[in-house]
């Protein structure tokens, strides 16, 4: 996360050439991917443990997780 941080305030100045802030986008488009996908698991296993107890589920239940398919085993 600090790095994905460092690279908007880097693009955020405007004063990289052209060919290293594209190199940085890129790597920042990367780095927020896996940022959501780290956020979309996390509220999956996060609904799943509620769901199991009974709680009322914040997170949209149409999101599979590996913990639903253990539970099915």
């Amino acid at each position: 996360m600090s790095r994905l941080e460092e690279i908007v305030r880097i693009l955020e100045g405007g004063d990289r050439p052209l060919e290293e802030s594209m190199s940085l986008f890129e790597e920042g488009v990367k780095l927020s991917n896996e940022c959501r996908e780290v956020l979309e698991k996390t509220e999956r296993r996060i609904t799943l443990l509620l769901k199991n107890q009974g709680s009322e589920v914040p997170f949209d239940e149409s999101l599979g997780t590996d913990l639903e398919k253990q539970g099915d085993s």
